[in-house]
């Protein structure tokens, strides 16, 4: 019976075959063998079945998807950048930034840019400012002990955000999708322009959502969203989304999915020193209630 520290060297061993050989598992006997092959001291070749592989990605400035022209690409980005920018006044996203936080994978536009990346990053900040709001009001819990990690799994769980959060901030009439559904399911769906698969507003009628995965979809856009937000304009500019235009959202009274009802209560009024769920998301620009006075 082999004994722990042996496997523990053989993975060791074979870790740094693959690091000597540029990531390919090569066996040892093909490298001594091409070792033998050539030049005394000469580092060893990967025999023609080992040859590392190279992969070209398709140039941005060249390539278009297919079925989707220039003219189309432009409408798109133009269309997000204005419905971001009137969503979040007086933030002013860059057109490119904009596609690419309102178009998701599925989409073949996606070739030039989708909502990945920024989606990662969404995700970290979101669950980093609940965590410390959760934190810093342990003593709103009464003395209770609560699974933070739960709580925070449940909240922010990308379904959840796509059916609370997504429709307050319209997503369904600017997100760039194709749903993954049948055509019997689709069959009747409104088009919303050239393109049936634009929006997510189209398919919005439909009774299987989660079927289609539109809550997932709508989900992941909203911590795209939160992702673009956090790169373009700070930190500081992203807490302020989160407590007036996301975590109001989701504590969802009565709810399981929801947030405990012993954080409501500081989650509101954390909200309302910040000017309400529509407040100044800029610390020098006045709320709309102060405009109106």
């Amino acid at each position: 019976m082999f004994s722990a520290r042996w496997q523990v060297n053989a993975y060791s061993r074979v870790l740094r075959r693959c690091l000597e050989n540029d990531g390919v598992l090569v066996p040892r006997r093909a490298i001594h063998r091409t070792a033998a092959a050539g030049s005394p001291g000469a580092p060893a070749r990967l025999p023609s079945p080992y040859l590392k592989r190279t992969y070209s990605t398709p140039s941005t400035e060249t390539t278009t998807a297919p079925g989707v022209s220039e003219v189309s690409l432009n409408k798109y980005e133009a269309a997000c950048t204005n419905h971001l920018n009137s969503l979040f006044s007086p933030l002013d996203f860059p057109p490119e930034i904009s596609r690419r936080l309102l178009t998701h994978a599925s989409h073949p536009t996606a070739i030039h840019g989708h909502s990945g990346r920024f989606g990662f990053l969404g995700r970290r900040a979101l669950e980093m400012y609940f965590l410390s709001f959760l934190h810093s009001n342990v003593n709103a819990a009464k003395h209770q002990s609560y699974d933070y990690a739960a709580i925070l799994a449940r909240s922010l769980h990308t379904y959840n955000l796509g059916e609370h959060v997504a429709p307050k901030w319209s997503l369904g009439d600017a997100l760039i999708w194709s749903p993954a559904a049948s055509a019997d399911l689709l069959d009747g769906a409104p088009s919303r322009g050239p393109d049936p698969h634009m929006t997510g507003e189209s398919w919005s009628h439909l009774a299987g959502l989660r079927s289609i995965g539109l809550y997932k979809v709508m989900g992941e856009a909203v911590q795209a969203v939160m992702g673009g937000i956090y790169h373009q304009f700070g930190g500081s500019v992203a807490h302020r989304v989160f407590h007036t235009r996301v975590l109001p959202h989701v504590l969802l009274p009565n709810a399981p999915e929801g947030v405990p009802v012993e954080f409501h209560a500081a989650a509101l009024n954390v909200c309302e020193r910040m000017g309400g769920v529509n407040g100044p998301l800029l610390p020098n620009n006045p709320s709309p209630s102060k405009l109106k006075a």
